[in-house]
């Protein structure tokens, strides 16, 4: 797989958003399919310049994702996925999200 690395520079990632999941008993693969179902909304923010669904546990996930500044942050937060992420809570998680702004001290993007 190719790597478009002009899009990648380390010293303007600077802000982002850790977001813990925790799934319903038996609502796993749902929260799995619906956490992959949201990179093609976030390829459309070109304000997002990393996004990572993940997989923690058995039914804990997360999300992770990387913007040059609080304008993108805020833009990301208000987008599709943060929507769609919020209107699916109440059937997939058995707790809100926990949303977390966090500063970005160091990276390693390719290059």
């Amino acid at each position: 797989m190719k790597v478009d690395t002009h899009l990648f520079d380390s010293t303007t990632i600077k802000l982002g958003l850790l977001v813990r999941l925790e799934s319903k008993p038996g609502k796993e693969a749902e929260t799995e399919k619906f956490l992959r179902s949201g990179l093609a909304l976030v390829q459309a923010e070109p304000a997002t310049t990393v996004w990572f669904a993940l997989r923690l546990g058995e039914s804990t996930f997360g999300i992770f994702d990387a913007f040059p500044d609080e304008t993108g942050r805020k833009a990301h937060l208000a987008g599709k996925v943060a929507a769609a992420l919020f209107a699916q809570a109440p059937e997939l998680f058995s707790q809100p999200p926990v949303v977390e702004n966090v500063e970005i001290l160091a990276s390693k993007l390719p290059s």
